[in-house]
């Protein structure tokens, strides 16, 4: 996974956008997994990427690369850290993450990378905070889907009503519905 924010000037256009995106992510992924196993998880950023003034922060688990592209100010340890943190809570999150999840559940890796971290600073990283967060946004969605689910369930119910015929007419008091002929929906 690789973090990274450029902005390229509004005339280019998104095609050349997601070339440089390419490229960046490219040089980062040549950067990282021709080093050894046995050495330091933190280098200096490529020539896309700043160069001297950007390091590449990096953790390789099983198939899966997590690389996050810091400011020379920061600390390499602490953002190693940070790298831990963010594993553990999608590990936890997905129940043994891999890469299918990372793919397919892209929309809540980044709402699990912005729990954690928003804007360039670090809001969290208790991993039981995080995933609390996570669960109570799970269980939004869910009440959320229910009610976006009604028109639905409405319309099967009355698919499943078992009438003789269908009224033409609907008196309810002073009201009088006409009903359309809606025989090419049955």
């Amino acid at each position: 996974m690789f973090v990274a924010s450029f902005k390229l000037p509004a005339a280019q256009s998104q095609a050349k956008a997601e070339d440089m995106q390419q490229q960046i992510v490219r040089e980062t992924f040549h950067l990282v997994s021709k080093r050894d196993e046995n050495v330091c998880n933190f280098l200096e950023g490529g020539s896309l990427i700043g160069g001297s003034d950007y390091k590449l922060i990096y953790r390789h688990y099983a198939t899966l690369y997590f690389v996050f592209c810091v400011d020379s100010s920061e600390s390499e340890l602490g953002i190693l850290d940070l790298i831990q943190v963010f594993v553990e809570t999608l590990d936890k999150c997905f129940e043994n993450v891999c890469e299918l999840d990372l793919i397919f559940h892209v929309d809540k890796v980044h709402y699990i990378l912005h729990e954690v971290v928003m804007g360039g600073m670090v809001l969290e990283t208790n991993m039981n905070e995080v995933v609390s967060q996570i669960e109570a946004q799970n269980r939004l969605e869910k009440s959320e889907s229910g009610l976006s689910a009604a028109p639905a369930r409405a319309v099967s119910a009355v698919k499943s009503i078992n009438l003789p015929e269908i009224p033409r007419n609907i008196n309810i008091g002073d009201i009088n519905i006409k009903v359309p002929n809606l025989s090419q929906f049955v």
